[in-house]
């Protein structure tokens, strides 16, 4: 891979150990993948941003990286382990605090953008069309390919933060406009609207392309939130990181009908009474948070209820009210985290509703617990 000089310098530690640690994880990414050199990023999203995910080696890091070193392009963060601010009412333990909240700082003394959330498109990281950028998360990877056409690759934490510290990345992968092309072409034989159904669909397609590059025909009702639900649910049962929304003859076409989709909600179906509610995996936007807080307006839950977002929507949800009113039914607004990156301590519980398709996936295996995969209106069971 060619390095220009200032890179050369940098690699041989002119600039000190850290910077030189940070440009070696680039370099060795570019040689595994093929890079033919470095290009300039305008902004980062880190995934290592939850203790849960990084543990003591990874607290470590960044810690030890902080010390030394600035990001130079706007950079947030993911999910994290617990509301900063509230995690004491959710069983958090008080070592996972601690080194949650070391993890945050150390991130935070770096000019990261101290909000936890996998939505960073909803805080003011929002890429143009064609601007190379280096993310983490799965769902955020595939919004910002897919719906952004942005350009990123699946970075983990380590090269996330090394990508945000040196401000380039490989130029390899989707970076590249000969990997931005479909592979698989899809027919939608079936009206896909709400959260859940888009979920249900990026959870079958994701099934059967894996890695590679889905493309819908005629996809309707296409609003953020439903592109969130897709690109979440295609990265969950798939690893997808860009799917294409256009027409493409030439490829493979497969068919998706309605009881492809009933598959789905079987596998997930109702199995009774919840001990939790859980909205927002992807965080929720502030359209999502009213329409829960009209369905709840005047009525009591019938079992906890967490709607999960960022701290900047849950500011503008206190604002229009819609927090008061879901408060008032029993629910709770968290921030910063969700129930797969969260303490496990915290999720001591055996069923749990959800619309997300992301969440239905993941949580039997990371959290040990059931899941009813249901729409909105029906997870939030009232009294």
């Amino acid at each position: 891979m060619f390095l220009e000089k200032e890179e050369e310098k940098i690699l041989d530690g002119e600039y000190g150990e850290v910077m030189e640690k940070c440009m070696k994880i680039l370099v060795k990414l570019g040689d595994i993948y093929g890079a033919d050199k470095l290009i300039d990023i305008k902004s980062v999203h880190s995934p290592g941003a939850s203790y849960r995910v990084s543990g003591d080696a990874g607290l470590n890091f960044v810690e030890e990286v902080s010390k030394k070193a600035e990001f130079k392009c706007f950079t947030t963060l993911n999910t994290g382990g617990m509301d900063l601010e509230n995690w004491k009412e959710h069983n958090i333990p008080e070592y996972f605090a601690e080194k949650q909240l070391r993890l945050t700082r150390a991130y935070e003394k770096m000019g990261a953008i101290s909000c936890h959330t996998c939505t960073p498109y909803f805080i003011g990281n929002l890429p143009l069309e064609n601007e190379d950028i280096a993310w983490g998360e799965s769902s955020a990877i595939c919004f910002a390919n897919s719906v952004l056409k942005a350009r990123t690759n699946r970075e983990g934490g380590p090269s996330a933060l090394a990508a945000g510290v040196i401000g380039k990345v490989p130029n390899y992968g989707y970076h590249r406009d000969e990997n931005r092309k479909g592979d698989f072409l899809f027919k939608i034989n079936t009206e896909v609207k709400t959260v859940r159904e888009f979920g249900a669909l990026g959870y079958y397609v994701g099934k059967i392309v894996g890695r590679k590059v889905p493309v819908f025909e005629k996809l309707r009702n296409t609003n953020l939130d439903n592109l969130k639900a897709l690109s979440a649910a295609l990265a969950s049962s798939g690893a997808v990181s860009l799917f294409l929304m256009k027409k493409e003859e030439s490829l493979e076409r497969i068919e998706v009908d309605k009881k492809d989709l009933k598959e789905v909600y079987e596998k997930f179906g109702d199995k009774g009474k919840p001990d939790i509610i859980c909205i927002g995996c992807p965080h929720s936007s502030i359209l999502e948070i009213k329409e829960i807080a009209s369905i709840l307006k005047g009525k009591k839950l019938d079992a906890e209820c967490y709607i999960l977002t960022s701290k900047p929507i849950k500011s503008l949800s206190d604002r229009m009210k819609y927090t008061e009113i879901i408060e008032k039914a029993g629910g709770k607004i968290v921030c910063d985290t969700c129930p797969i990156l969260t303490a496990k301590e915290s999720m001591n519980y055996d069923l749990l509703y959800t619309n997300s398709a992301k969440l239905a996936h993941y949580a039997p295996g990371v959290c040990d617990i059931d899941v009813s995969l249901l729409e909105l209106k029906d997870c939030l069971v009232v009294k």
